[in-house]
């Protein structure tokens, strides 16, 4: 029995070595296959952008502030019907507080100067009619004029001094800034009463590293998101650029600005800005976490026939997740996005879904 079971194992071992003998004979490998996951290669865009960090501000803002000393009331927004709160939305020139100072209108005394006004405004037109027809001179004339100029600028200024007593809205724009003050309560003059931002437009002043001065221009578009919640981002676009590098931090200026009509950021978030300093529209590009340093060169692996084909590549352009691929590679081919760590040339693989 031993001596059957011998000559069977060797006819065996001959066989397989016969068939292993010549270019034309199956090929024989012990490796398991190994679980990889493909995408073919398709066309697309990719962009290469500068980053930086920011704080954005509103473009237009301003605070309110008490121009003349008087008793603080809070008005009633029309909108709502009660008194103007942080979070109002508010017209440009629109009084928000009223600050009342008895003697101070008294010492304007505007009900004299309005009539001050209207006599020497009656007396000049009188004037001019009989100007015209030869009854006074020109002398009477002008000096019927200035008594007219005098009394309008008394006024004018008489009202600009009454409109102090106003605190306006500066701009259209949201009420950010309230502080409280009772009621009644004698406010000095330069006291802040409050701050209106319009954050429908917001710009931020930026910092990037001196190197690329040279690929940073106005013009260029902004990605921008809140550097904590990057859901949602919004586009704007370089505006300025400092031409020189500060000797001290080897750093350079920009400045962005961004349409924010859906109020995504608000004025004091720090934010995440991506400048679009170069793209393409079509062309291959691939995870940049796939690419693998093979003896100097950047190798990735493709599958032909169930079998991984080591691939040297060129880049371009990339980005944080991303890069292009400019020779190396052609469209359609299989390209090994996960289970690539361990292949070497020509693995045997098994794509996974």
């Amino acid at each position: 029995m031993k001596r059957i079971l011998f000559f069977i194992s060797l006819s065996f071992v001959i066989f397989l070595l016969a068939g292993c003998d010549g270019d034309e004979g199956p090929q024989i490998d012990l490796e398991s296959a190994v679980p990889v996951k493909v995408e073919d290669i398709k066309s697309r865009s990719i962009k290469e952008f500068v980053f930086a960090t920011g704080t954005v501000e509103a473009v237009t803002g301003g605070d309110m502030n008490a121009l003349q000393q008087g008793a603080y009331h809070i008005q009633v927004n029309p909108r709502t019907g009660q008194s103007y709160v942080m979070g109002d939305r508010v017209s440009q020139m629109e009084t928000i507080i009223l600050l009342e100072n008895p003697e101070l209108e008294y010492n304007i005394a505007i009900d004299s100067k309005k009539l001050n006004y209207d006599i020497a405004k009656r007396e000049f037109e009188k004037q001019q009619k009989l100007y015209e027809k030869g009854g006074v001179t020109l002398r009477e004339l002008t000096d019927s004029e200035s008594r007219y100029i005098n009394a309008k600028y008394s006024l004018d200024d008489a009202n600009l001094q009454l409109l102090k007593l106003n605190a306006m809205a500066p701009c259209n724009g949201i009420i950010t800034d309230l502080p409280f003050h009772a009621n009644n309560k004698l406010i000095p003059i330069g006291t802040l009463l409050g701050k209106v931002k319009n954050y429908s437009v917001l710009y931020s002043d930026i910092t990037l590293p001196g190197k690329e001065i040279s690929r940073v221009k106005p013009g260029q578009t902004v990605v921008m998101s809140n550097y904590g919640e990057e859901v949602d981002s919004i586009t704007g676009t370089i505006t300025q650029v400092s031409p020189v590098v500060d000797p001290e931090n080897r750093m350079f200026k920009a400045r962005i600005e961004v349409n924010n009509t859906s109020d995504i950021l608000r004025p004091g978030m720090f934010v995440k800005v991506n400048i679009i300093v170069a793209e393409n529209d079509s062309t291959i590009v691939i995870p940049k976490e796939i690419i693998l340093d093979y003896h100097g060169s950047q190798v990735v692996y493709i599958v032909q026939e169930g079998i991984a084909v080591r691939r040297d590549i060129e880049t371009g352009l990339a980005n944080r997740d991303e890069i292009e691929v400019v020779s190396g590679l052609s469209l359609k081919e299989r390209l090994i996005i996960e289970g690539f760590e361990t292949l070497r040339h020509r693995s045997n693989v098994i794509t996974m879904k």
